[in-house]
Formats: C-alpha cells, sequence, structure tokens
C-alpha cells in the first residue's frame, strides 16, 4: 500500500510543503487505488480522472510558485447530488442518467479554489431517500469493512471512499443522518452544520435550477478521517453564498466554548423513548462517556432541559417528510397523501407522521413549525448548562444490505427485536429537527469488528465547540481505523 493512502489532509499538506511528494504524486496513487479497490466496494460512480491529473500538475505549479492554499493539491471525492460541470448529476434516478450540469455547485467551486483535485462522485441512494446507498444506475456500494453490509445512506459512497483509503476527504448532505450514518457505519468522522450555515446552491436534484435557497432541514458539510481535517474542511466551505450578500449579513462563528477536556460540561444520552439503543451503540457510548471522565470533563446522564425526545421525533418526521415528499414521484404522492387520509386521528406513531409529512398543509406546517420553535427554545436552554450532548445516530452498527423496494415496510433488527426501518432516524432527528451542529466521531469497534460512532451535538451556530471536542476525543479514542482487508 501506498504509505500516503491513509494519512490525513493535514500530514498530505505537510509532505507537499517539504517536497517529500507531489500532488501529481498523491492523485496518481488515489486513482490506482480506485482502480485496484472500487471493483468490489463500489464507491465511485463518476470518475473524473483526466481533470484530476491536470488539476493535480497545476497544484504542483503553483506551489512551486509560492502558493499556499489550504487544499492546494489534495485529492478529495464529492456526492454525487452536488453538481459538478462535465459530470452527470442523477441522484439515481435513471431518467436523468445522461445529464450533465455545466457549472459546479457553489461548495465544489470553494473546495477546487482552495486548491483541491477532484477525483469524482460518489454513489447515491435512489433520490437521495435510503439509508443505504445502492440504484438503477451505479448499482450497490459496500461498506469496506464487510462487503454484505451497507455503508449508509445518503452519503455512503463518500463515507465508503474514506474508509477505503480513496482521498482523505469528501464533500457529503445531510437531512436525515446522511453525514453521520455513514460516517458512523465506515468509522470515519462527518460534520452536520447547523441549519443554514453553509450554503447550498448547485446541490440540487438534476435539471432543477442552481438557486441560493435551501430545502428545509437539508444542509451541505463535510467528511473526513481525523477530526482536525473535518475542521480544515469546514472552514473552507463556511461562509455566505454572494448571491445572497446584499440580503442576509455574514455569521461570524463563535470559537469552541473549550479547548481542554476538562472543561466540558456534557450531557450523555443513551435512552429514547421510541427507538432501543443496541449494545454495540451502548458500548460505544461508554467509551466515549469513560474518556470525557477520565480527561475530567463533568459527564451528566439525565437533565430536565432535556426536550422531550418523543414529541421531538414526532415533528421531525413531519417536518422531514413535507420537504422529501415535495419532490416525490406524483404516483407515489397520491398513494400517500391516500393513506394519510386514511390514518386514526389518534396515531401519533412515527410511521403515522411520516405518511402525513408528506401531504402536510401549510397550516399544518406552520403549527409544526412553531412545535420546531419551541424544541429550539428548550436547547438554548439546555446549553446554557451543558457544552455537548453525546447521543447514538442510529441504533446499531451496519446492518446488512436490505433493498425491498417497500421502504416504509421495511424492518431493522436492534438486539434481535424488530423494529420499523424508518425509527432509527429519531436518533439523527435529535439535532436536525432544531437544526442543531453535530459531529459524528469513531468510537472503536462493535463486537463483531465493525465501526461505531457517536455524534456530539452543539448549540445553534457553535458549531465549532463540537468540532473541538471531537478532535480532544480523537485523542483518547484513536480514531479512524482503516479496514483490514483494505489496510494490508
Amino acid at each position: 500500500m501506498d504509505k500516503w493512502t491513509y494519512a490525513t489532509a493535514e500530514e498530505l499538506t505537510a509532505a507537499l510543503r517539504s517536497g517529500d511528494v507531489t500532488s501529481a504524486e498523491l492523485t496518481e496513487g488515489a486513482i490506482a487505488r480506485i482502480e485496484r479497490e472500487d471493483g468490489a466496494v463500489n464507491a465511485i460512480c463518476a470518475p473524473d480522472f483526466e481533470r484530476a491529473r491536470a488539476a493535480a500538475r497545476q497544484a504542483d505549479l503553483a506551489r512551486a510558485r509560492g502558493e499556499d492554499r489550504p487544499l492546494l493539491g489534495i485529492p478529495l471525492t464529492v456526492k454525487e447530488s452536488y453538481n459538478v460541470a462535465g459530470l452527470p448529476t442523477t441522484w439515481g434516478l435513471p431518467e436523468f442518467r445522461e445529464y450533465v450540469p455545466a457549472e459546479d455547485a457553489l461548495q465544489v467551486a470553494r473546495v477546487r479554489a482552495a486548491g483541491a483535485v477532484v477525483l469524482g462522485k460518489t454513489n447515491v441512494p435512489l433520490g437521495l431517500r435510503d439509508i443505504q446507498t445502492y440504484n438503477e444506475i451505479h448499482g450497490t456500494t459496500n461498506n469496506p469493512w464487510d462487503h454484505a453490509r451497507t455503508p449508509g445512506g445518503s452519503s455512503g459512497g463518500s463515507a465508503a471512499a474514506l474508509a477505503a483509503g480513496y482521498g482523505p476527504l469528501s464533500l457529503g448532505t445531510d437531512i436525515a443522518g446522511s453525514l453521520r450514518t455513514p460516517a458512523h457505519f465506515c468509522g470515519v468522522y462527518a460534520h452536520k452544520p447547523t441549519l443554514h450555515l453553509l450554503p447550498t446552491r448547485g446541490m440540487v436534484p438534476p435539471r432543477v435550477p442552481a438557486l441560493p435557497a435551501d430545502i428545509d432541514l437539508a444542509v451541505v458539510g463535510p467528511m473526513a478521517r481525523s477530526a482536525r481535517d473535518l475542521a480544515l474542511l469546514f472552514d473552507v466551505m463556511t461562509g455566505p453564498d454572494p448571491l445572497t450578500l446584499g440580503v442576509a449579513h455574514t455569521t461570524v462563528l463563535p470559537p469552541a466554548r473549550h479547548e481542554r477536556l476538562r472543561d466540558f460540561r456534557v450531557l450523555l444520552l443513551d435512552a429514547h423513548p421510541l427507538v432501543p439503543v443496541g449494545a454495540d451503540v451502548r458500548a460505544g457510548l461508554a467509551r466515549v462517556a469513560d474518556a470525557l471522565a477520565d480527561g475530567g470533563a463533568r459527564v451528566e446522564h439525565r437533565s430536565p432541559l432535556l426536550p422531550d425526545l418523543a414529541e421531538a421525533a414526532e415533528v421531525y418526521a413531519l417536518l422531514m417528510f413535507s420537504a422529501l415528499g415535495a419532490t416525490f414521484p406524483p404516483a407515489m404522492y397520491e398513494q400517500l397523501r391516500a393513506q394519510a387520509a386514511g390514518l386514526d386521528a389518534d396515531d401519533h406513531s412515527l410511521a403515522a407522521a411520516r405518511v402525513r409529512g408528506v401531504s402536510l398543509s401549510h397550516r399544518d406546517w406552520v403549527a409544526a413549525d412553531q412545535r420546531r420553535e419551541l424544541h429550539r427554545r428548550g436547547w438554548r436552554e439546555l446549553f446554557a448548562e451543558f457544552d455537548a450532548v453525546v447521543a447514538p445516530i442510529t441504533p446499531t452498527a451496519a446492518f446488512p444490505h436490505q433493498q425491498d423496494p417497500d421502504l416504509l415496510g421495511r424492518r431493522i433488527t436492534v438486539d434481535g427485536t424488530t423494529h420499523p426501518y424508518f425509527d432509527q432516524l429519531a436518533w439523527a432527528g435529535v439535532a436536525t429537527m432544531p437544526g442543531l451542529p453535530a459531529t459524528a466521531v469513531p468510537t472503536g469497534p462493535s463486537a463483531d469488528g465493525l465501526p461505531v460512532g457517536v455524534q456530539l451535538i452543539g448549540p445553534m451556530y457553535e458549531d465549532r465547540t463540537p468540532l473541538r471536542l471531537a478532535e480532544l476525543l480523537e485523542e483518547r479514542l484513536g480514531g479512524f481505523r482503516a479496514p483490514a482487508a483494505l489496510s494490508r
């Protein structure tokens, strides 16, 4: 294996500056790695190798001229759902397999301006609507730790690419844990930023105009194999969309609340009223709790300030499926609207909320949004007492591929008991519904040797606090570990 395969972006930058390696060499090594390993993993759905080679040569010339940008010469990958000029944007939808946008998404343009070398695009589920990654156009992406299991979704291709050694950074997105779940399943890092903090222009479905407007709950965000690299890519992505500068002020983010672990006040959640937590994830939470306590942090397991998680999960399901339902095909929309009309008024299950959300009236959406605002107030009160909240991302480690086309009828198994497939999203919704930042960090292996991660949830617009806590925990927990089958 090339000695640079699992190096961090920080380490690669130091080597580029010292002349130990060139961007052209790093890029050729990454391309060779993809060509050797990706037949089994299937993370890269749209390679862009010739343009990557050209960009690497330009990066080496720029460095020879004395330039030194944040990502100069660093190879990375981009989730398929971002527009990249000259590469297909399909969102896995067969009817758009030939669509090629003419302009880069804003975040793609930003990483290029920072000097990054784009190797290609990573696979996604159909319409970005699954916790797994597969579609008719590009097939199934496998978890590098166990090819019989999913890498998660919808940024599963990006997480798999990182774990497989295809560059140290990737761009992903999140509305239902789509950054955090793949990071958790593949043993890498990801950061879901505060809602509306990072501009999303150009991360749009095929043929949809690239406008400076966000989908409710949806964010773009960085993925990496180290916490420091995650913060580096976050900084490159941060800043308002130039098209909104006339109507929006520039957000200046506060620094992390603390620099030392012993100064942090942390609430650790290991139970949810609607969703169980499996033994592997509980063990990961315990490792984090021990690391925090050993570092002198104050760790609590309960607080009366915590907003009602059951109500939060219902509001999240309503809002999320309202946002997603706007893009559903007409036949699917009408089918779910008919199901919603037949629901019992007293049915407050998450399954009912998902069905209702698809055809939510504007009046009912406003009511749900008001409930969200009340939860945000509760979180502000909690973060006056705590600096971060540690919580599961999903109840289990990566599960075996499950491709029943009836998504709402699927089940997951948690410690031998089955539950509705999409109920596992309740944990992702703890941060997503109120729009809070959340950093996914690896905690060590499951009983079967699979990665297990947790999310570090921070106060709104204080993204640097969970990012810093991730760095401090990496020092104690060890961070990313390469899959044994690929690290030889």
